[in-house]
């Protein structure tokens, strides 16, 4: 058995049947969608003509959704049915960043990601799911497609198919008959403000209480029903006339916030390392403990902020107890744990004046800092569906930022506890090199060449649109110029201290751009 589906767009109406369907057999509440129309519009009046796409989940035969879900609340069925269990979902939205096909959403009522499942209770039981059953046309033909003398085999072998987005090497198991291409490409037609008729005045699930006008952040942006016709106001250019709300950024300030007291924790500890054991420049007592301290707090927030992006943060504990290995979200906890364990071996080693442990606190916790501030690339990697992350200068750009926060952590400290000149030097050095490769990584990443229109409309939304004040005052100038400008200067520690400070708010400025930019890029 190998479930999938066929819309024959030859056929379909629009009439929503479908959608009706599903949510009355699936129990969908208002304002979330399994199964909804896309209608395309195209040409001039008055020679005009609209295209109806059914959207869903493609049931991939390579889910990226099931690799990145921590608690396997995703899984894919012997028969190819990917499902899910909303008991074991913590909530975490991986899966919606993960899922090219905008499939996935979060349920109101239970806090938990869902999307369409096959109706797989149905299919137990020798039934068809309700969205085929219900097609007045016959559009939507579901079946096994291991079965060469099915009707959705005989179709697609038939009949000229196409499938949403193959670059990404999902392998969807939805395939359309005369499928429109502004219709399955949601870049060339750009989504409006809000849809006549599919208008809400609030958020839903995640986003119930966030939602406000203007926002684009959080909810449901709120503006006038007006603002619809906005979308027809370029002629003969594919126009997005009807679609379901826009999911909005799923993940919203606590992620940046995560990534940034994660570098602060791990780029002290690297620092406190490096200097113990590269550089020759000896650290009093006091700043070591100083830096230990800022790493144990940070590494703390770090966790803390974890748990407050849950949506069920009561099952954060099942990322351990029921941990699906292969997600880096769990490699990431275990990870984090590790270090943890390492500053608590070194705190150990040295209060109570054992070198050897010491030293193993030393060199295990340098290891497990590298890992920590490195290992949210790979996780950003995962989430194929935004493919701005998918960059290969991740790595560098995380590493990067970690030490950047770590010299400017211990360029604070020096305030208050015993830092000599030589390593207020080495500081300076080292935070130096560090800002002028972080704005070379920046560049790379937003003026070079990317791997497709959706990473390349992101870098765009950065550098030109809607995130460009923040990037380029916040990020650039606030978090890299001026402190730069700083260190390259004869300035004593009083300055180096506020170089730091205005670093860690470029640190919070990049990441939350970083993060934010290709969830404002619509994927259906």
């Amino acid at each position: 058995m190998n479930y999938g589906f066929v819309i024959d767009a030859r056929k379909c109406i629009g009439c929503h049947a479908c959608s009706v369907a599903c949510k009355s057999e699936n129990q969908v509440p208002l304002g979330v969608n399994r199964t909804w129309v896309k209608y395309i519009e195209k040409g001039s009046f008055p020679d005009t003509r609209r295209y109806f796409t059914v959207m869903r989940c493609n049931h991939c035969e390579e889910p990226p959704c099931v690799a990145i879900c921590p608690v396997e609340a995703l899984h894919k069925r012997d028969d190819g049915i990917v499902d899910f269990d909303a008991r074991r979902c913590i909530g975490c939205k991986a899966c919606g960043q993960a899922c090219p096909y905008s499939a996935l959403y979060v349920d109101p009522e239970t806090s938990t990601s869902a999307k369409c499942n096959y109706c797989a209770h149905r299919k137990e039981s020798g039934l068809n799911p309700a969205c085929t059953v219900i097609c007045p046309q016959q559009a939507i033909i579901s079946g096994d497609l291991d079965d060469p003398n099915g009707k959705i085999s005989k179709l697609i072998a038939s009949e000229q198919v196409v499938v949403r987005r193959p670059e990404k090497g999902t392998r969807p198991k939805v395939f359309y008959i005369n499928g429109d291409g502004a219709a399955l490409d949601p870049l060339q037609a750009p989504e409006s403000g809000t849809y006549m008729w599919s208008a809400q005045a609030r958020g839903v699930g995640h986003f119930a209480k966030d939602a406000v006008e203007g926002d684009g952040s959080h909810g449901v942006p709120v503006r006038p029903a007006s603002a619809a016709l906005g979308n027809l106001s370029a002629p003969g250019k594919p126009k997005r006339v009807y679609d379901v709300p826009s999911k909005g950024a799923v993940w919203g300030w606590e992620v940046p916030a995560y990534v940034w007291a994660k570098a602060i924790s791990a780029g002290s500890f690297l620092l406190l390392s490096a200097y113990s054991l590269l550089s020759g420049v000896s650290l009093s007592s006091g700043m070591q403990w100083g830096l230990w301290a800022m790493s144990l707090f940070f590494l703390a927030a770090t966790g803390a902020l974890l748990v407050k992006d849950l949506d069920r943060p009561d099952r954060f504990s099942s990322v351990m107890l029921r941990p699906q290995f292969k997600s880096w979200l769990v490699k990431g906890g275990l990870t984090i744990t590790g270090y943890g364990a390492f500053l608590v071996v070194w705190a150990g080693g040295r209060f109570l004046q054992l070198p050897l442990v010491e030293a193993i606190g030393l060199w295990g916790g340098a290891a497990f800092a590298l890992l920590t501030s490195i290992y949210t690339a790979f996780l950003f990697g995962a989430a194929k569906g935004r493919d701005f992350w998918q960059s290969p200068m991740m790595t560098l750009h995380m590493l990067v930022n970690s030490i950047i926060a770590g010299g400017s952590a211990m360029a604070l400290l020096a305030v208050v506890l015993p830092f000599d000149s030589s390593a207020v030097s080495l500081l300076k050095i080292i935070l130096g090199v560090s800002f002028g490769l972080h704005l070379i990584i920046l560049a790379t990443e937003l003026f070079g060449q990317h791997p497709s229109r959706y990473a390349e409309r992101a870098a765009e939304t950065i550098r030109a649109g809607a995130l460009k004040n923040e990037f380029w005052s916040r990020s650039v100038l606030v978090g890299n110029l001026l402190p730069l400008m700083l260190v390259l200067l004869p300035v004593g520690v009083p300055l180096l201290a506020i170089a730091g400070i205005l670093a860690l708010v470029g640190v919070y400025y990049t990441e939350k751009v970083w993060i934010k930019a290709p969830q404002t890029i619509s994927l259906s």
